[in-house]
């Protein structure tokens, strides 16, 4: 994949985006902490938040990270940034309407949708550090793209119920785009990026599929004119 700027030029744009935005990281993180703690409330207002708060962080990351310093190097900038507040705006949506219902779940859901938050949070910018391009110079939780990506995915499978496919389409798209993009570059902690997207989105495609499902068979059975 050919791209118009460097490995170098890549990790300068994050140099210079952290020490602009300080204490911004510090902030995303009790962000994502109090997304974490509102997900183990579960309640019907905490998870209106939630989806308030991932509205947040993607319509931060498309006006400032694309729009203000990613452009800079990269003129696609601005279609990924226009996607990523539209993105947010899919998320307010989902906060006014609570589309969306998070709760900690205790299966195979909740397990990797665990693993992914851990991944974003710690062992993400942990991967980076060791690969020698620590902060300031890493994308950081909360308000770069690809760790805040694998988050998103992490609380999407902590819901219960129907996630929309629409919800889906601009992060799942991102995920291609962004793992293809850091492999050319070496940004290799960015592997489970691909692996969040793709995994992600199957498991939430697939629940709703088994939901619509058992939906229909629900109403089959209490349908009066199947009793004969």
């Amino acid at each position: 994949m050919d791209l118009p700027f460097t490995t170098e030029q890549f990790l300068n744009v994050f140099r210079e985006y952290n020490i602009a935005i300080w204490p911004a990281q510090v902030v995303a993180y009790f962000l994502g902490a109090g997304a974490i703690g509102l997900a183990v409330r579960g309640s019907s207002w905490a998870t209106r938040i939630i989806s308030l708060l991932l509205a947040a962080f993607w319509v931060w990351m498309g006006a400032v990270y694309h729009l203000t310093f990613f452009w800079d190097i990269n003129p696609a900038a601005v279609l990924f940034g226009s996607l990523f507040v539209v993105q947010g705006l899919l998320f307010l949506v989902a906060s006014v309407r609570a589309t969306l219902q998070f709760s900690i779940r205790s299966d195979l859901y909740g397990w990797v949708g665990g693993l992914f938050v851990a991944y974003a949070i710690a062992i993400y910018p942990a991967i980076g550090a060791m690969l020698g391009h620590g902060y300031p110079q890493a994308p950081m939780f909360g308000v770069s793209p690809c760790p805040t990506t694998i988050f998103t995915f992490g609380l999407l499978l902590w819901t219960r119920g129907r996630v929309p496919a629409w919800l889906l389409i601009i992060p799942t798209l991102w995920a291609l785009i962004g793992f293809t993009a850091a492999l050319t570059l070496g940004i290799l902690e960015d592997t489970g990026l691909l692996v969040t997207g793709l995994l992600g989105t199957g498991l939430l495609l697939y629940r709703n599929r088994s939901g619509r499902e058992d939906a229909r068979k629900t109403a089959f059975a209490n349908d009066p004119q199947n009793e004969n």
